[in-house]
């Protein structure tokens, strides 16, 4: 197998170094002490591109696009490739992660580390994770079971292991490492192969020879070996195809040999002797990549088939010859590697010319579990179509010529057999998103917080030492701090002014647990608690004002009042997401139906229980940013329902447009880098504040120390907000919408803060005129009229002195039709309102009623405060006047009032509690 080798290119600074190729082949990816991954086109790239992940790179690994990286902070990042883009952290160790590696769909990320833990994370779903005890050092290195099923490491404390990764157990051991204490000491890295497609053999580097074991029996099969090795293997790869192990060892030496002959077919030196601590086969099996300690990297190409012809399996006598239908197995075990080799030598040739082949691989032709056929390129003869140098070869068969494992096929141009049907390539399902708690952070933490919300945060600890929830409230005079023993492993809370609620999971002995803390109570018993009936499970709770709600596995909802009493049940249409308690709103997000392509189908279900109960939304479908998931739900603290999606994009219902949802953040606006995030906590409407929590490359904050939280600014995403048109028109309609609260809590009985809501129509107001006159200047007159519309009467007469003054008298007569009707409805609304609470009397609710005399008092309040904002504004305007009669530049009539004192968001009053 003659090989050419490249010259080296230096890549990284000198240390630790590793190599992979993308899916394709067309990248070499390197990492190293420099912290850089650097993305290679090939060897003679004079401009690699890189990405930073941190001060040091350790390991790295790539698959499906995603790039994945252990570094310096101790944690696994995954990066999109080739773009870079960071795409948040897998998981987190005390110390390093020393290794990480990819199962073979992508779909899985194992990675081991200095703090003697082995981790197998979900990739879609990081929360997913099983963590692998039993070694008592440092990890070198791990790599997966093709089949998916067990998982092989080996450590510093001389044992390489192999797992159940379901049962996360231990299926054997075997002590044949030299032990040290820590991954900078050992003699070797000792990277474990697992042979791809069969997962057959098992490659163990021990000292300067490899072990191959069996799968299953995990019996010691062989050893490779070679005369030229004299200082120990520090890693070991497989060839695509399976047939062939390439090893590369602490003196620089790169030897291949052939499982089925375990002959040595290429040897080669590493131009300096450094060791070589990286090594990978090219998809196409033709080149070998691989990094050393210095930095640099090398290529080995020109990989030919050269097994001689004495070691060709003779055909088993007796079986007849099969026809261009019948090869859609291996052909025989002598082909190798691929790639360069001549027509007379091709699959297609030797099939033609009647090649025998075995008839018991029909199995390697079921579609596999990707709904894609293998090689579905070369069973269509058209542009697309392979040749036969790209054509991937079976499986070695070792030791036994009638023990056929092949497992690729050699396919020609023909009719399609009757077991493949046509691939559906349309729109995939998306994964439905787990539920979870609005602000809190994932589970499978050690430290995190269960909960923070406007009310205090709730932090739970669960390590060797202890298991306990500590609940602290921002204000104390609410409730002194508490320490809990988590003895039954809740894992979900909400906390209100009222009480503290926990839920935990079953388990085999025990059922699901509410559990309520009601530190509220006037009496001496503070707590109850409630099992949920066997087989249904807690997956979201929240608080209210005096009630408690619990959504369970079973698609119902349970309500509870705040002393323990069982209320009203109800079902679901869908797994519950989330759901959010404030006063007496309930707020409920679950999934509709199925998404695709990346997007969630949720729906929303928004309850009252007032006086008079009743669903405020009934099913309607929750708008989110394309392929984005739900991050955080709850209400304002005016109780507005309000929650962010994954894309930054803050959402708040707006009452006065059918409840609708209106965008009025994004937090990726304010974020200094792609992998930062903003992680929220609370919502502010009077005054305007987001309350986040910044996050550096992380989507959630750490326990310790305490983080700091920030305040964001909303905006809407109006157009143009560049212009002062756009500007004025934004903060018109931001203030319309965070002032609707007013409306709600007066129409539920609430009291409202009169000032600060008279101090809010003053502010729109004042944006109308000032968005009037800007018409003027600009001779919009059709526009001005429009503006009109929204103004109130006394406005609407100073808009139409404005126009006089301004010479525009087609646009005052038509503003003096418009003051004449606002006025008209002002009376019809009044008699209205005399005529209905005329004969209201007193209830036996005890809710009060209004009389003539109160509407009376109430529309004058009313009258007065618009009639004293006119006449401020009037004053403001004939001073004006003056100045300009004295000689004094008169003010541009764009701004022709100014801003009256108190008017802004920062200055507002808060309403009541």
């Amino acid at each position: 197998m003659p090989c050419e080798r490249k010259p080296m290119r230096y890549g990284h600074s000198e240390g630790h170094t590793e190599v992979c190729f993308d899916d394709t082949g067309k990248f070499i990816v390197t990492c190293g002490h420099d912290g850089d991954v650097r993305i290679w086109e090939n060897l003679d790239d004079d401009d690699p591109r890189f990405i930073t992940v941190g001060e040091k790179a350790y390991s790295l690994a790539l698959k499906n696009g995603k790039l994945v990286t252990a570094n310096s902070s101790n944690a696994v990042q995954i990066h999109t490739f080739p773009d870079g883009e960071p795409d948040g952290i897998l998981t987190r160790f005390t110390t390093n992660a020393t290794h990480v590696t990819f199962n073979t769909s992508g779909s899985k990320v194992a990675a081991g580390s200095s703090d003697f833990l082995v981790k197998v994370v979900e990739v879609s779903d990081s929360s997913q994770q099983k963590t692998l005890r039993g070694h008592e050092a440092p990890v070198l290195s791990v790599t997966f079971d093709p089949k998916g099923d067990f998982l092989a490491s080996a450590s510093c404390d001389g044992s390489v292991v192999v797992w159940n990764i379901e049962e996360q157990a231990q299926v054997i051991s075997w002590p044949v490492l030299q032990k040290t204490n820590d991954v900078s000491n050992a003699k070797s890295l000792c990277r474990l192969a697992w042979q791809p497609r069969t997962a057959k053999f098992l490659a163990v580097p021990v000292e300067t020879k490899v072990h191959l074991y069996e799968r299953e029996s995990w019996n010691h099969v062989t050893t490779l070996s070679d005369d030229l090795l004299n200082q120990p293997i520090n890693v070991a790869a497989w060839s695509p195809c399976g047939n062939f192990l390439a090893a590369a060892s602490v003196g620089g030496f790169i030897i291949v040999w052939d499982i089925e002959s375990k002959l040595c077919v290429e040897r080669q030196k590493h131009e300096k002797g450094f060791t070589v601590c990286g090594l990978a086969w090219h998809p196409s099996g033709s080149q070998i990549a691989y990094t050393d300690t210095e930095g640099c990297l090398g290529l080995l190409e020109g990989f030919r088939a050269s097994v001689p012809t004495t070691n060709t399996p003779k055909v088993p006598a007796g079986k007849p010859e099969r026809g261009y239908e019948d090869l859609f197995d291996d052909e025989d075990d002598d082909q190798v590697m691929d790639e360069g080799c001549s027509d007379a030598n091709s699959p297609a040739k030797k099939a033609a010319s009647g090649v025998q082949a075995d008839e018991e691989d029909d199995d390697d032709f079921v579609i596999p579990a990707t709904g894609r056929v293998k090689n579905r390129g070369a069973i269509l003869d058209d542009e697309n179509s392979l040749d036969s140098g790209s054509l991937k070869f079976g499986r070695p068969k070792f030791g036994d010529d009638n023990d056929d494992d092949a497992d690729s096929a050699v396919m020609t141009a023909g009719p399609l057999p009757a077991t493949l049907r046509p691939v559906y390539e349309g729109p995939q399902p998306t994964p439905p998103q787990k539920a979870f708690q609005p602000g809190s952070t994932p589970v499978h933490l050690t430290h995190r917080f269960m909960m923070w919300n406007s009310v205090g945060t709730v932090r739970g600890y669960n390590d060797e030492q202890d298991n306990a929830i500590d609940v602290e409230f921002h204000d104390t005079a609410v409730h002194h701090a508490m320490h809990l023993t988590n003895s039954l492993g809740h894992t979900m809370t909400d906390v209100s002014q009222e009480a503290v609620l926990l839920a935990c999971a079953s388990t085999n002995e025990l059922a699901s647990k509410i559990h309520c803390l009601h530190f509220s109570s006037w009496d001496t018993n503070k707590e109850w608690m409630v099992d949920l009936p066997q087989g249904e499970d807690a997956r979201a709770l929240c608080l209210g004002q005096g009630w408690a709600a619990v959504a369970t596995s079973t698609l119902i909802v349970r309500l509870f009042t705040i002393g323990g009493v069982q209320r009203e049940i109800f079902s679901l249409p869908g797994a519950v997401v989330c759901m959010a308690g404030h006063g007496e709103q309930l707020l409920i997000v679950y999934h509709r139906g199925t998404g695709f392509d990346g997007e969630q189908a949720l729906g929303v279900q928004l309850l009252q229980f007032g006086r008079k109960r009743r669903q405020i939304i009934n099913g309607e479908p929750l708008p989110i940013s394309q392929k984005s998931y739900l991050c955080w739900l709850g209400f304002t603290a005016e109780g507005t329902p309000c929650y962010v999606d994954s894309e930054g994009v803050v959402r708040m219902l707006n009452r006065s447009l059918g409840f609708t949802w209106t965008p009025v953040c994004n937090t990726r606006d304010t974020c200094k880098s792609k992998s930062d995030h903003y992680w929220v906590v609370g919502v502010h409407e009077n005054p305007q504040q987001l309350r986040c929590i910044p996050c550096k490359g992380s989507r959630y904050p750490p326990t310790l120390p305490r983080p700091a939280v920030a305040i964001l600014p909303f905006k809407l995403p109006l157009c143009q907000t560049t212009t002062e048109k756009g500007q004025m028109e934004e903060q018109f309609w931001r203030s319309v919408l965070f002032h609707n609260h007013y409306s709600f809590l007066s129409s539920s009985g609430y009291e409202v803060d009169e000032v600060g809501q008279s101090q809010s129509q003053k502010e729109q107001q004042e944006l109308l005129m000032k968005m009037f006159a800007l018409s003027c200047k600009l001779e919009r007159e059709f526009r001005c009229v429009e503006l009109a519309e929204l103004m109130t009467q006394n406005v609407v007469t100073l808009a139409i002195r404005y126009a006089s003054k301004s010479r525009r008298m087609a646009l005052a007569q038509r503003l003096s039709e418009i003051a004449l009707e606002k006025a008209s409805q002002i009376q019809e609304e009044e008699q209205e309102d005399v005529t209905e609470y005329s004969d209201i009397r007193q209830t036996s609710s005890g809710r009060s009623s209004y009389d003539q005399t109160d509407v009376r008092e109430k529309h004058h309040r009313r009258q007065t405060l618009e009639d004293e904002r006119s006449q401020e504004l009037e004053e403001e305007e004939g001073e004006r006047e003056i100045e300009s009669e004295d000689g004094v530049e008169a003010p541009k009539r764009l701004n022709p009032f100014a801003k009256v004192p108190g008017s802004s968001l920062e200055q507002a009053t808060p309403l009541c509690e």
